[in-house]
């Protein structure tokens, strides 16, 4: 008689995302925005341009949409279409238009900016579109899509675009606050990645904790998961609340 124990039933498939909808329809253009993490980043636009001596509304909400467009769509659009790790049913050429309406938004948007605030603003123009390409195609050698780059680009980056498009100069201040951006932007990253393989790449989950007095904790896939993603919702409330706390205080 084979007393071969049967192949552990994994379960239902997992979400790609803690926020991802079912797969399908509209649901697939929520699930490719990741709310959370699209709100996480325009919030370090939020906190550079309320680091400003005088805060210009306008300037803020174009800065707002301009990375909206840039990460929000492009950057999402083409993570999405460089391997399909969310797995949703948008049509490849609606992922290259949304793209490519992204990045053309953003680009607009700041070559209006250059002619409110100066020069100062090109470098960022340019920089911008190259980091949204270079990070989500891999390109390089894979020099930008690392923790590095990530914490950089998504990160430091709005926070220092945003400040200088209010004064259309850089200060202590918003270096500061640029390096804590990048900060929680590294621990996003060191998070989410083990997040992303549990719910994406991992077919089954299973082990125990011994415990000094002999006791055993069993392991599964939502008991690693559970406090991952326990710190990246706590995060994102946090800093996108603190972002809404510095605006309400700086532009009533």
């Amino acid at each position: 008689m084979d007393e071969t124990p049967a192949p552990r039933d994994p379960g239902p498939e997992p979400r790609t995302a803690f926020y991802a909808a079912r797969p399908g329809g509209w649901r697939d253009w929520w699930t490719l925005l990741h709310p959370p993490y699209t709100a996480w980043h325009l919030a370090y636009v939020v906190i550079g341009a309320c680091l400003a001596p005088v805060v210009n509304a306008t300037r803020l909400v174009a800065t707002l949409l301009a990375f909206f467009f840039a990460v929000g769509l492009a950057a999402h659009a083409l993570d999405e279409l460089h391997g399909r790790p969310l797995r949703t049913q948008i049509p490849s050429a609606a992922l290259v238009a949304t793209a490519c309406v992204g990045l053309a938004g953003a680009i607009g948007l700041g070559i209006v900016g250059i002619t409110q605030v100066g020069w100062a603003l090109v470098p960022f123009l340019v920089v911008g579109p190259v980091l949204v390409v270079a990070y989500n195609f891999e390109l390089l050698g894979g020099a930008v899509h690392n923790e590095v780059g990530f914490a950089a680009g998504w990160g430091a980056f709005p926070v220092l675009t945003a400040y200088v498009a209010q004064t259309g100069r850089l200060a202590v201040a918003p270096l500061i606050a640029a390096v804590g951006a990048f900060a929680l932007s590294a621990a996003q990253r060191a998070l989410s990645m083990p997040a992303r393989l549990l719910r994406r790449r991992a077919a089954d989950v299973a082990g125990t904790v011994v415990m000094i007095d002999g006791g055993e904790v069993p392991l599964d896939r939502s008991v690693l998961l559970a406090p991952l993603e326990q710190a990246l919702r706590a995060m994102s409330w946090a800093v996108v609340l603190l972002a809404a706390a510095l605006a309400v205080a700086r532009l009533r």
